[in-house]
């Protein structure tokens, strides 16, 4: 009998164990630090960023100033188009950042037309030397 009770005791005490082992693990499943939701958005925050710059840079050279900054050099929209979209990340945030100032300086008055069509050809002359390059 004496037998008995040790083995009740031991197996009692092993599934105690077992038990209590298993509740920090469940309890962390319930707690992460990082949610999934956050994850993902940190996920998409880069595919935003890219397509904010190519459209800043793809604004400024399908406005009225930039259509005509790319006739006087005889450059086709369609080519610089699609150049943008093959910049690496790096350049094309340059860009964009170029893009971005010149419409604001030429919004406030700070630019003439004269001085925006020779932003956007340095723009595009730019573009095609980062795709050159490549």
């Amino acid at each position: 009998m004496h037998f008995r009770v040790k083995m009740c005791a031991l197996m009692l005490g092993m599934a105690a164990v077992v038990g209590l082992a298993g509740t920090p693990a469940r309890a962390q499943d319930s707690h992460h630090v990082v949610s999934l939701s956050d994850l993902n958005k940190d996920a998409a925050r880069p595919a935003q960023t890219r397509q904010s710059n190519e459209e800043a840079v793809r604004t400024l050279l399908s406005s009225e100033p930039g259509q005509k900054a790319l006739k006087t050099a005889s450059i086709d929209y369609q080519k610089v188009d699609k150049a943008v979209g093959q910049l690496n990340d790096e350049d094309l945030a340059k860009l964009a950042e170029r893009s971005r100032k010149a419409q604001n300086d030429f919004a406030a008055g700070r630019l003439s037309d004269r001085d925006l069509l020779w932003i956007i050809l340095i723009i595009v002359a730019v573009l095609i030397i980062a795709l050159a390059v490549r």
